[in-house]
């Protein structure tokens, strides 16, 4: 029986070749390769700087730092992420304030509710691109100005999307994650452009790319390829830095998988697509940003069942077909650990938590056919009938 992945990697033979040059170079931590892909990933997005770290975690951990997040402040972020949207957050030493989204037709962050919840000690906004599908950046970003706040992006959805301006405002054409302060990147091996690990930070502000570039690597002054190169025979620590730098191994893999980007972005577009035209109508689930399609990176195809339909009999019955998917995501403020940090004051969100219950992630990535997302698809209408619950068939 065929297997669908959930998530693929299109790599080969130029990737092969591109890390082969990095080894037999012997130079392997952050390097020229590194600089040159900071270059071009600058260039893709339109930003003024780019800064090349370990992971999308790192990016945002230093673009709070660097926008002055501290203990005592309060951050704004939706629960509904991964949890390293929040990590970052509680090692600056500052309390996450979760934001509810907007529900099964819109996974990203709920502008009104995220007005709510800003108090005095609100310093920054983390705003998340679900699915890449931008949130409403115009809304945020008029918030952020009017009480004084900083806007970090996590764009590890949305590589390549371009912003729509939905609200009829100012930033419409720019990509996601160069519209706040600072975006970031994921380059984890199932986003649309893999390095395995990895990430970027981007920004237009000087002096904000200055330190986190310097607090990426240690506080150093003066990096290693600085030293091996013979541009430098020292170094101070101007600052408490972390050990947050990428690879020369890395850095070759994204010069190729950046090649590739727009092509594959444009196929998920198809993909979704024609998910989309093919279970559009099905009974039984609600297609999240339908009104939307052309403006994302489409890094995940995600659908939210009714309540009639039983979640873990579904997400079974399709993998018995071959049709492997995942949950995107369970909230963070019901991990044990944020329950804990947070437990003298519970968060409750009820409309993350009904649909975080409800949302299963299907099949996407660049390599499967047509032929593929029909055969998915009909596998999706088969087990929305087989996981109906006796109420729901009544």
């Amino acid at each position: 029986m065929k297997r669908y992945l959930l998530s693929d990697v299109d790599m080969g033979e130029e990737e092969a070749m591109a890390v082969a040059d990095v080894v037999r170079g012997k130079w392997l931590s952050a390097g020229p390769r590194t600089a040159d892909f900071e270059k071009r990933f600058a260039e893709e997005m339109g930003a003024g700087h780019a800064v090349a770290v370990s992971s999308c975690t790192a990016a945002i951990h230093l673009a709070l730092q660097a926008a002055g997040v501290a203990p005592g402040d309060e951050v704004l972020v939706p629960s509904y992420t991964f949890v390293a949207s929040a990590n970052p957050i509680l090692y600056c030493g500052a309390t996450p304030v979760f934001v509810e989204i907007g529900g099964a037709a819109d996974l990203n962050l709920d502008i009104d509710g995220l007005e709510a919840k800003i108090t005095p000690r609100s310093k920054a906004i983390v705003a998340v691109h679900m699915a890449g599908f931008p949130a409403d950046m115009d809304r945020v970003m008029a918030l952020a100005e009017k009480h004084g706040l900083k806007v970090v992006e996590d764009a590890c959805h949305a590589i390549g999307a371009s912003y729509a301006g939905r609200s009829g405002g100012r930033f419409g054409g720019r990509k996601a994650g160069t519209i706040g302060d600072a975006g970031c990147f994921s380059f984890f091996a199932n986003k649309n452009l893999v390095t395995g690990e990895g990430g970027m930070l981007v920004t237009d502000d000087e002096d904000l790319a200055t330190r986190v570039r310097l607090a990426r690597s240690h506080g150093m002054t003066k990096s290693s390829w600085d030293k091996a190169a013979g541009r430098a025979f020292g170094y101070d620590v101007a600052s408490l830095g972390f050990n947050y730098r990428p690879t020369e191994l890395t850095a070759a893999l994204g010069l190729v998988q950046i090649g590739k980007l727009a092509a594959a972005n444009a196929r998920r577009t198809e993909l979704v697509a024609r998910y989309r035209d093919r279970i559009g109508d099905a009974t039984g689930l609600t297609i999240p940003f339908a009104d939307r399609l052309a403006d994302s990176a489409n890094h995940i195809f995600p659908i939210v069942l009714d309540r009639g339909i039983d979640r873990e009999a579904f997400r079974a019955a399709l993998d018995e077909r071959g049709v492997q998917t995942s949950v995107h995501y369970p909230p963070v403020h019901t991990f044990s650990h944020y329950r804990r940090t947070l437990a003298a004051n519970p968060c409750h969100l009820p409309v993350t938590e009904d649909i975080a219950a409800r949302e299963v992630t299907l099949p996407l990535h660049p390599l499967l056919e047509d032929s593929d997302i029909d055969l998915i698809s009909d596998a999706v209408r088969q087990c929305l009938d087989a996981a109906r619950t006796p109420a729901a068939t009544a």
